[in-house]
């Protein structure tokens, strides 16, 4: 009697198992076909934007500055140096003048380093000071 006790528990066990296994797996692959968030952008915003829609470098800023100031003066910045640019590519001699220009404001903002300075460096380096 005992043993087919235990035999029916055994087979209870393992149907309840399978079963189990069963309905897992048949749950995870309904999840298969669901579509995953996206956080890009929806359909209503693309809608607001027209594609044809290019803002001017004004137009540009003042979204900038509505951000971050600091921001709007980088954009300002950088689109006085893309008009300057245009202006110095009409020429060939301003565009060796700016190149030179270029280079002088290069060196300024990064001094090239000496022996000197670089021998200061490795003994500083070495000795541990």
């Amino acid at each position: 009697m005992q043993k087919i006790l235990l035999t029916l528990k055994q087979v209870l066990r393992s149907s309840c198992l399978v079963i189990g296994l069963i309905i897992f797996i048949s749950l995870s692959g309904s999840f298969i076909f669901v579509q995953q968030a996206s956080y890009a952008t929806t359909l209503e915003e693309l809608k607001l934007i027209p594609p044809e829609y290019k803002p001017n470098s004004e137009e540009k800023i003042n979204r900038a500055n509505e951000f971050d100031p600091g921001i709007g003066i980088q954009e300002e910045e950088r689109q006085e140096a893309y008009e300057q640019a245009i202006k110095d590519s009409k020429n060939l001699t301003t565009l060796e003048k700016t190149y030179e220009r270029n280079l002088k404001a290069e060196q300024a903002q990064n001094p090239p380093e000496t022996f000197g300075e670089k021998a200061k460096e490795v003994i500083e380096k070495v000795t541990g000071k």
